[in-house]
């Protein structure tokens, strides 16, 4: 989670982070609770809605994430704001 912090700007590093980190760990919350009885209604079923989750996630970060290797911070953020 730590590494999100890098991709904001440093004046909101710290709200940004904590936010992050937040949902993060609430959704980690809700995948284990929800685990059990997905797995207890269906495990085969409960493969496959995670692997549909997974694809989606894929593919969408495939189309939409910018490629930040070798950019500097602000170029990032010339290209996500233009």
């Amino acid at each position: 989670m730590w590494i999100l912090v890098k991709i904001f700007p440093i004046n909101i590093k710290g709200a940004a982070g904590t936010t992050c980190s937040l949902i993060g760990h609430f959704s980690s919350w809700i995948v284990s609770y929800n685990f059990n009885a997905l797995f207890q209604w269906s495990s085969a079923g409960t493969f496959f809605i995670f692997s549909a989750i997974c694809g989606v996630n894929a593919i969408f970060i495939a189309k939409v994430v910018p490629e930040t290797k070798g950019r500097a911070l602000e170029e990032i953020q010339a290209s996500i704001t233009s």
